[in-house]
């Protein structure tokens, strides 16, 4: 259709048009542009009213107290040279007032997966996405100095010290200026207090003037109004037992480190270039906790049902459901470290952890004989306590079973087939408890008197949650593991540990995993109570009762279609046996003890035996329901009296 105005006027028209159309997108750009700008200089333009503004600022990001006492010694070290900072907590920060900030000091961990801790979260994110945003611009911070001291372990691999890593790019992204180089301490190498200390003199000396590592000059007022957030005396209330994985501050001194530099150890370093796993830092915090340590990298400690049982006051529940001795047990382990850091770890994770063995190697026979030796001195000291029976003394001082399972993967041990045989040719048995991530090293275990697999959790995302796995592929490590016992002629167990609030309800997930190990035995236990922990935050609300466990293994045994029976209990463990019926239930007597003597002799004579080749029958008061309770009638039970003071 043709227009019918003249072309004059038409090409008038279209020329004001057009101007009209270029004058509004014009227009809205330049708002756009204006709106920016204004954003930019809200972010960037420093609070003249800020009293605190030529005030440092020190932070501190940990998911565990230790990120957060490391920071409280810098902030000593900075008031003790007149140096004014402020410490603060991460979560209690507004990060859009980084911008005011004219010198910064953070001190951060990095949690599973490279992800920062729950308080260092939104700081981060902020981070990240300010970074990202070219709206932002890269001078946001260019009035703002900083530096980062990240903790970490590098068993992680590339996700080692990530959080900290990750803070000093975006914060250099963003304009602000490096004034001491990233400092970084890994917890397993043992010299975390010097590596940070030596860091925090040098922030003090450049701070001074005194060292110019990077920084130019900037303000740190000598005083202003304004308390510090945290006193350096402060104590959440919890253990003092931390998270290896942010444990500076809690081990030895410096001094000691350098008394381990002049005797040829540092950082776990021996002279011919080996590492050792237990280091300075890991060898006090498990020594503190009783442990006796064998060589480099094994361990030794008296179990309180040992001390039990040599006052006849009562055995554990193995005693219960296979006839152990436990005056005559010894609890042990050729390797401390563990490739998972359960939220339940008896030792709140003061062991080392790694995903293979990278340390130096003690001969298996040493380790044996020695193990031995510390156990029989420390049964040859309880003689003298009140209650200690003779009998059971002189009886205690030749241990007869082994317990592999005191702290750490004991199959990760690369001699650990030698160190059974050491074992088994002093006749002694041996009770060994995997975590279930080294299913190749289950493979070529040779015969073990029981074997257990620590099954915590039922289904992937609640095995992450509660065992926080090293290995990203930790799930089916877990389910080949468990097809490597099914494998296995001997005696098999799964071990479940309830731990209410976590794993009490996936009764249908937990029954779909044992037709993949087919287990001998399945022992429910509730999780044990070890006092507040900073790395797992249990309480006595997550430990269930023994109705609880009850409850939960007759709900399995009617999900396992008659294949298991419950079998035992014990009443004091919150613990309960289900066993193959139709292996160890014979005219409809149970038998689930062992013959030890029997298990020897088939060891030594080379031919290969089944489970069945050695069960013995279960004594009545053992068994599931029975009035005992699983408390043996010899045993004399000894209740203490608790005389608790009036409230009123």
């Amino acid at each position: 259709m043709s227009s019918s105005l003249p072309p004059t006027r038409l090409a008038i028209l279209t020329l004001l048009s057009a101007t009209a159309t270029f004058y509004f997108i014009y227009k809205s750009r330049h708002r756009h542009r204006l709106l920016l700008t204004h954003l930019r200089q809200t972010i960037t333009k420093p609070s003249l009213q800020n009293p605190n503004s030529k005030r440092g600022k020190l932070f501190f990001i940990s998911q565990t107290n230790t990120s957060k006492t490391l920071a409280q010694r810098l902030h000593a070290l900075l008031t003790l040279n007149d140096l004014p900072f402020d410490l603060v907590d991460a979560k209690d920060y507004e990060p859009e007032d980084l911008c005011k900030e004219n010198l910064v000091l953070i001190v951060a961990s990095t949690w599973e997966n490279g992800e920062p801790p729950q308080n260092g979260g939104f700081l981060v994110n902020w981070l990240t996405e300010s970074a990202d945003d070219f709206r932002v611009g890269a001078l946001v911070l260019k009035d703002c100095k900083y530096a980062v001291f990240g903790v970490g372990s590098r068993s992680y691999g590339e996700t080692y010290n990530a959080v900290a890593r990750g803070i000093s790019v975006k914060l250099r992204k963003l304009g602000a200026n490096e004034v001491v180089g990233l400092g970084e301490g890994d917890v397993d190498e043992g010299a975390l207090d010097e590596v940070f200390d030596e860091w925090s003199e040098k922030i003090v000396g450049v701070l001074k003037g005194n060292l110019g590592e990077k920084g130019g000059d900037f303000e740190v007022g000598s005083e202003s109004e304004g308390e510090s957030e945290f006193s350096d005396e402060e104590d959440d209330g919890e253990s003092g037992i931390v998270d290896l994985e942010d444990i500076a501050g809690k081990g030895p001194s410096r001094k000691s480190i350098v008394e381990a530099r002049a005797n040829g150890k540092v950082n776990g370093e021996v002279p011919n270039g080996e590492k050792e796993m237990v280091t300075p830092v890991i060898r006090a915090s498990l020594q503190k906790q009783g442990y006796k340590i064998i060589g480099s990298h094994s361990g030794v400690k008296l179990c309180r049902w040992t001390k039990s049982q040599l006052r006849g006051r009562g055995g554990c529940y193995k005693h219960s459901f296979y006839g152990i001795e436990s005056h005559r047990c010894m609890e042990a382990t050729p390797s401390l470290a563990c490739a998972n850091k359960c939220v339940f770890c008896w030792r709140h994770h003061t062991n080392p952890v790694g995903k293979s063995w990278r340390w130096k190697m003690d001969d298996p026979m040493e380790i044996v004989e020695t193990a031995i030796d510390m156990h029989t001195k420390m049964i040859k000291q309880m003689k003298g306590v009140p209650g200690v029976k003779a009998e059971r003394l002189s009886e205690g001082l030749s241990p007869r079973h082994c317990a592999l399972s005191l702290v750490g993967e004991p199959i990760m041990y690369p001699e650990i087939n030698s160190l059974v045989d050491e074992l088994h040719r002093r006749r002694i048995s041996t009770f060994l408890v995997t975590n279930a991530q080294f299913p190749e090293r289950i493979k070529m275990l040779k015969p073990i008197t029981q074997l257990y697999v620590s099954v915590d959790a039922a289904t992937k995302d609640s095995l992450k949650a509660i065992d926080r796995p090293l290995f990203g592929d930790f799930w089916e490590r877990f389910v080949d593991s468990l097809k490597a016992l099914k494998e296995k002629e001997q005696r098999t167990v799964y071990r479940l540990t309830l731990v209410k609030g976590w794993n009490t309800e996936d009764i249908d997930a937990y029954s779909s995993l044992f037709d993949i190990g087919n287990p001998d035995f399945i022992e429910i236990k509730g999780v044990t109570y070890c006092g507040s922990s900073a790395t797992s935050k249990l309480t006595m609300e997550n430990v269930p009762w023994h109705t609880d466990v009850k409850e939960f293994s007759e709900a399995i045994c009617q999900k396992s279609n008659g294949a298991y029976e419950l079998a035992c209990e014990h009443v004091h463990s919150c613990c309960v046996l289900l066993a193959k019926v139709d292996k160890f239930k014979v005219n409809g007597q149970w038998f689930t003890w062992i013959d030890y003597e029997k298990f020897h002799d088939l060891v030594s004579s080379g031919e290969p035996f089944t489970s069945k080749d050695y069960m013995a029958a279960t004594p009545s008061w053992a068994v599931y329901g029975a009035e005992e309770g699983g408390f043996d009638p010899q045993q004399l039970r000894f209740k203490k009296e608790r005389h608790h003071k009036s409230t009123r």
